[in-house]
């Protein structure tokens, strides 16, 4: 069975955040996404170096779900 986790995206955005693009991946990886989302000011201030007029960033998962792992090894 795969883990399943949270990783944050660090998004470079237009002023107005009208247009955002994901600058770069922490490398960090977060069991819940309260987790993540507590640990999103350092780590906005960590990448302040981003070349956009507005720096985000977003918690997404990643990794295999528990049911995703089990459909698979039904089917192979």
């Amino acid at each position: 069975m795969g883990s399943f986790f949270y990783v944050m995206a660090i998004m470079g955005c237009t002023d107005g955040s009208a247009q955002c693009a994901e600058a770069r991946v922490e490398q960090v990886q977060y069991a819940s996404y309260q987790q993540c989302q507590a640990a999103m000011p350092a780590a906005l201030m960590r990448n302040s170096d981003v070349d956009y007029p507005v720096v985000s960033a977003t918690c997404r998962a990643n990794g295999r779900s528990l049911a995703q792992g089990d459909r698979d090894k039904k089917q192979g």
